[in-house]
């Protein structure tokens, strides 16, 4: 759709402004020929079109990275390699790389110091690239993310030494393999909202994630949400959303 054609019609009152806002929260979008980005997103969602970076070429990254930067947006990909970096770097030369939660940045992220925080808890080192996906989504929609990593319930001591951290969160992410038990533990704990995220960490009957998945459905602590096996972003997304929507709420 034709933005430019949109504000005409506005202009000479041909459509309304509610009819124009109706026409701008589904369009538009640009052709890539390989791939149709969303660049209307931010106004619907509160933050751009994140790129999965599984199964694309690099090349293919390369070109939706850079037109997301020339619509003045923060383009994030997930589950992205160091292939598919070196091309985005040739046309975006600020782009970052975080390799260990694969995640390709277009540039540094302006992270609001006044706003709420969200708290991202791993159970173990392993779970450490699924949390990172989390907090860099988290701080990649101008959120402070702070991090609390391998205080899983084998040493419970640890995640007691920090408890004022998840205290000032007003979100908790917990990312936790094996039982998974470390999300139940922390929802038992805290009055926010908690949102757990399974990994696939784990021996054999650990079924690649199915069981802390299970476990974490089954909480018997309120307050928890779950997202799918080794989904930091997904987690990160809906953490994000909650403390948006409570600034709104503080606003009006």
């Amino acid at each position: 759709m034709d933005l430019e054609k949109i504000l005409r019609d506005v202009r000479a009152k041909r459509i309304d402004v509610e009819e124009a806002a109706r026409l701008l929260r589904v369009a538009p979008y640009e052709e890539l020929g390989f791939a149709k980005l969303d660049t209307h997103r931010p106004i619907r969602k509160g933050f751009p079109e994140a790129v999965f970076g599984q199964g694309k070429t690099a090349e293919e990254v390369a070109l939706i990275v850079s037109a997301m930067v020339e619509a003045n947006q923060l383009a994030l990909v997930t589950r992205a390699n160091r292939e598919q970096y070196e091309a985005v770097l040739a046309r975006v030369p600020q782009a970052l790389f975080h390799e260990r939660a694969r995640i390709i940045l277009s540039h540094e992220p302006v992270v609001d110091p006044s706003c709420p925080s969200v708290c991202v808890c791993s159970g173990g080192t392993a779970d450490q690239p699924v949390a990172e996906e989390a907090a860099l989504t988290v701080e990649s929609q101008g959120i402070p993310a702070r991090r609390l990593y391998d205080v899983g319930v084998a040493g419970l001591h640890r995640l007691l030494d920090h408890v004022e951290v998840l205290y000032g969160a007003m979100v908790i992410v917990v990312v936790a393999g094996m039982e998974g038990a470390l999300a139940s533990v922390v929802a038992g704990l805290v009055d926010v909202p908690v949102v757990a995220v399974p990994t696939s960490v784990g021996y054999g009957a650990h079924f690649k994630g199915l069981a802390p998945l299970l476990a974490m459905l089954n909480s018997c602590a309120a307050g928890t949400a779950v997202v799918n096996i080794d989904n930091g972003f997904g987690a990160g997304c809906y953490a994000a959303m909650i403390v948006r929507t409570a600034r709104k709420g503080r606003e009006t």
